[in-house]
């Protein structure tokens, strides 16, 4: 089993050869660590068991859209999977050449189907009729040849938080099977637009590899049906979705998974994209955090800490429960349960309940959220008029701040109040 990069040295936990309490010292709490040694490792060790397959891997920029983490990726070569223009922006700045780029997403806008052209983009994923149509009237200004591919809704349940579940009827994402005829008629029918191939993508946390299969087997027949029909289909679109293990977690083995795709499509003869995030992310950073107050209650004991959930919102909106532990290792104390809670005006500001934890813990003790690298700093918030707080590299004995923190006056400097306002006060 390969060693963590977050380990304790001489009593400290560490990234890779950096004490985090050094850290800490001199940018100050709470921040995220990222590890650039398990970035690199885990793009390794999602892209191996695909060698076999003309598959390409596709970063889902949204996990976390930090342009040393997409440079990082790219030079390992993943393209990217991105939902807005703005990933767009950041993929690109990030080093990823523009035919390594996916475009996924419900709700494209013109313009930002306009910057998928005008990039040169490998393929946009379009989920209804409508945005085939746009597509075409932008594709048609433009005077450019829209590679497109359809993202099926292949009705499986995911098996994961309702939240996070993407591939079941009733939700908003892709095209259901029984309309699949039609939008394939609209698209074959445009002049500006190339069917590429199908998209699918079934939900995100899974643990249980039995949907994709599912979901999967579907795809490939689709594939067949096509095909039978004197439909070519060059590309497969498989998503991402794969869960990483939280809070001591079993997973299953992801050779597992990668068996799954080797089974299903192997004998296709389509190129195949898959699209990870957190796989390549998650368990990459660690949110450091500080204990301002030990507070007792007749059945708890709290550690109010300064990190909260505009910095690290799972827990409050998906129920996710992230391993915590003390940066200084226990070797001698006794440890208890305690709740983890941050300084917002919520009670759903919680890290969560009943995590052991030295008894010796006071104000001023530094803790580390693990698995913090997806959905982390890239869905903080300014709730409660609190600074973004920063993300640091590191890299063996090196570190660098990556995004500084943005404190309150900076933030303030991005709002104005209208002349008519301080005339109207004035008088």
């Amino acid at each position: 089993m390969t060693k963590s990069v977050y380990a304790y040295r001489n009593r400290v936990l560490s990234a890779e050869a950096i004490p985090l309490s050094e850290i800490a010292e001199e940018i100050d709490t709470p921040f995220y660590c990222i590890s650039a040694k398990q970035l690199q490792r885990n793009y390794r060790a999602f892209a191996t068991p695909f060698q076999s397959l003309n598959a390409t891997i596709h970063y889902a920029v949204k996990a976390n859209a930090n342009l040393a983490v997409i440079r990082i990726l790219a030079d390992c070569g993943a393209g990217a999977d991105i939902t807005s223009s703005g990933e767009l922006e950041r993929a690109l700045a990030g080093g990823v050449p523009p035919e390594k780029i996916v475009f996924s997403g419900v709700g494209k806008t013109r313009d930002d189907i306009a910057a998928a052209l005008l990039a040169g983009v490998l393929q946009i994923n379009a989920e209804s009729v409508s945005e085939i149509r746009l597509i075409e009237q932008v594709a048609t200004v433009l005077g450019k040849k829209a590679p497109v591919s359809l993202r099926i809704n292949p009705n499986v349940d995911a098996k994961t938080h309702a939240k996070t579940s993407t591939g079941h009827k009733g939700v908003k994402f892709g095209i259901n099977l029984d309309q699949l005829s039609e939008a394939l008629g609209v698209l074959m029918a445009c002049e500006h637009c190339s069917f590429k191939g199908l998209t699918i993508h079934v939900g995100s946390m899974m643990d249980n590899y039995e949907p994709f299969r599912l979901a999967y087997q579907r795809l490939a027949e689709v594939v067949r049906l096509l095909r039978s029909q004197g439909i070519e289909v060059e590309r497969l679109d498989l998503g991402g979705g794969v869960s990483i293990a939280y809070d001591g977690q079993t997973l299953a083995p992801f050779s597992d998974y990668a068996a799954i795709v080797q089974e299903i499509f192997g004998d296709l003869g389509c190129a195949l994209s898959l699209e990870p995030g957190r796989k390549l992310v998650g368990d990459a950073a660690v949110l450091v955090t500080r204990v301002v107050h030990v507070k007792h209650t007749d059945d708890k004991r709290f550690l109010i800490v300064d990190a909260g959930m505009n910095d690290l919102v799972r827990p409050a909106m998906y129920g996710a429960r992230h391993e915590i532990i003390s940066v200084r290792e226990n070797l001698d104390g006794e440890n208890s349960a305690a709740s983890v809670v941050g300084p917002v005006c919520e009670t759903s500001d919680s890290f969560g309940d009943n995590f052991m934890l030295p008894n010796s813990l006071q104000s001023g003790d530094l803790l580390a959220v693990m698995q913090a690298g997806a959905y982390g700093s890239a869905m903080a918030s300014t709730y409660n008029g609190r600074a973004l707080i920063p993300e640091i590299l590191v890299s063996g004995a090196q570190h660098a701040v990556i995004r500084r923190r943005i404190a309150v006056a900076e933030q303030m400097g991005w709002e104005s109040i209208p002349d008519w306002m301080v005339i109207s006060r004035a008088a």
